[in-house]
């Protein structure tokens, strides 16, 4: 259930680009996260917010007009290891680079890392922790098996 911003400058990917990056960030993070296939909950619950930026929105100590890039992923806690981490960062980075047509972005690609706290992921209202995300993936795995059955 990671949720995934990007902040970009608003001219960096192509106007038709936002469903590739998001599906491709997506995919990514859930692959970091061991989720070999992914089925209705974890596609539902996985989140991308592309933020295009104006240029001057964006500045670095050399510069008010910076063509950076930060993505910031949570995740609920323990879903990511460090081989994830390390999977997720260079994947995602080659994604956005990718997708700019610039070959120079990863320099400039900023990947964040954030594991929301215990008990400070919430859904529908519930306040998931460890207990709670145990039990949904209990019922995940039933209902995806039910529907292998059938």
């Amino acid at each position: 259930m990671p949720m995934i911003d990007v902040y970009a400058p608003e001219n960096l990917f192509p106007a038709d680009a936002d469903s590739e990056l998001g599906t491709a960030l997506a995919q990514a993070v859930l692959r970091a996260e061991g989720v070999a296939s992914p089925g209705p909950f974890h596609l539902d619950n996985t989140a991308v917010f592309i933020h295009r930026l104006k240029s001057t929105a964006i500045h670095t100590g050399s510069t008010n007009s910076a063509n950076n890039v930060r993505i910031q992923i949570i995740t609920p806690p323990g879903s990511l290891n460090r081989e994830g981490q390390r999977q997720i960062t260079k994947e995602a980075t080659e994604i956005v680079t990718r997708i700019s047509g610039d070959d120079t972005l990863a320099k400039r690609t900023w990947v964040i890392l954030t594991e929301a706290a215990e008990g400070g992921w919430g859904i529908q209202g519930t306040a998931f922790g460890i207990e709670e995300f145990t039990a949904l993936a209990a019922q995940a795995a039933a209902a995806k098996a039910a529907q292998e059955k059938n």
